[in-house]
């Protein structure tokens, strides 16, 4: 019997997703906690897999893993394990066919990237993420690992105006090291007239001496993973968790951010 289980979690708290040794990872408390209770007694043994390999700082409200427990399955159960972890929520638990991959099955991904306004031309934002749209090779846009394919398809890149802040909304089927906060970051200097859109569209075909640097991760979110045909039903009490946790956080973040508003006001 394979489980997956849909989680969310503050990237500021851990150094990344992916499992490394001495360091805080998403991964590693999952499978630290997954151990204490006696689920596991191995990442290796469970065919423990991860769906994104989300970076340092960079937050999810849905990611997804997926492993076989070698023993008492009966506590791989949202209050069991939110009871043990921390900075990290697990919303559901389904089980899954004994083939089914996180990373492999997901039709597209969609992350979200909380842009703070600069004072940027909205439609130069707009018209900038409209080149990004479609099959490219995003080399300039991306930290590259050898072996990797830099071809890509973005299917959507949505761009909203809110109160003091843009929503830049990217889905696609698969991305690139740093490739989002790249595109954010170039959607960016576009919008403030520092990069024109010829230069964008010389980039995408190769014509490039330096690569766009990524812009900040704690800013963007790993949103939401689309399974043709599976849901993932979230627990309830899981949910009032997440909220209280992230309240709890931001609120205090949210505050001193009014605080530096009137401030600026009253220069």
């Amino acid at each position: 019997m394979r489980i997956a289980m849909r989680i969310a979690y503050d990237g500021t708290a851990f150094y990344g997703f992916q499992r490394q040794p001495n360091f805080r990872t998403v991964e590693g408390e999952l499978i630290r906690v997954l151990k204490k209770i006696g689920v596991i007694t191995s990442p290796e043994e469970s065919e423990f897999k991860g769906a994104s390999r989300t970076d340092r700082g960079v937050s999810a409200i849905f990611n997804v893993v997926s492993f076989i427990p070698e023993w008492r399955g009966d506590l791989v159960r949202p209050e069991v394990l939110n009871h043990h972890l921390r900075d990290l929520w697990v919303l559901s638990v389904s089980d899954v066919p004994e083939d089914f991959h996180p990373r492999f099955w997901a039709r597209s991904k969609t992350y979200r990237y909380y842009l703070v306004d600069e004072g940027f031309e909205e439609k130069k934002l707009r018209e900038c993420a409209k080149l990004f749209e479609g099959i490219h090779d995003f080399s300039a846009f991306a930290r590259l690992e050898p072996g990797r394919d830099p071809v890509r398809e973005v299917k959507g890149i949505g761009v909203t105006k809110r109160q003091g802040y843009y929503l830049v909304e990217i889905e696609g089927k698969s991305f690139l090291w740093e490739m989002v906060r790249r595109i954010v970051n170039a959607l960016r200097f576009c919008g403030l007239g520092l990069l024109q859109m010829d230069d964008v569209k010389g980039m995408l075909e190769g014509a490039y001496s330096k690569k766009i640097p990524p812009a900040p991760p704690e800013p963007l979110v790993l949103w939401r993973i689309d399974y043709p045909g599976m849901e993932f039903p979230v627990d309830k009490r899981a949910l009032m968790r997440v909220r209280r946790g992230l309240f709890d956080r931001y609120s205090r973040a949210l505050s001193r951010a009014a605080f530096f508003g009137d401030f600026l006001l009253e220069l």
